[in-house]
């Protein structure tokens, strides 16, 4: 059974960064690419970020480039998102996922706040 399981998630000031992981119990994870969605408070599921299975690309929402870095270690099956210059707007429940899969995470709760 595929598990993702997402921590790193809080409460911090506009400005403020957190670092958020997930871990993936998947045998595979070094062939997988992998992504960060995230549902702000009574919204739908938004893209957030990309990483292909080696690590060397990546890609990012409009609203979050500069200040989100998506970084992994197949070593560790964890995929890792550095949130920095945090903003109200980035508030929401952070779930990872990769293509092919039905299973969810539990997700992160991230909120930005003064």
């Amino acid at each position: 059974e595929v598990q993702l399981v997402e921590s790193g998630g809080g409460l911090v000031q506009p400005g403020g960064s957190l670092r958020l992981s997930c871990v993936v119990s998947v045998f595979t994870f070094s062939s997988i690419s992998m992504n960060w969605v995230r549902q702000a408070p009574g919204k739908g599921l938004e893209w957030v970020s990309f990483i292909n299975s080696g690590g060397d690309m990546t890609s990012y929402v409009d609203s979050v480039k500069g200040r989100f870095t998506l970084s992994r270690d197949n070593a560790k099956n964890t995929v890792y998102l550095q949130m920095n210059k945090l903003k109200p707007e980035d508030t929401g429940v952070y779930y990872c996922t990769f293509p092919g899969t039905p299973s969810w995470g539990q997700g992160t709760q991230v909120t930005v706040s003064s």
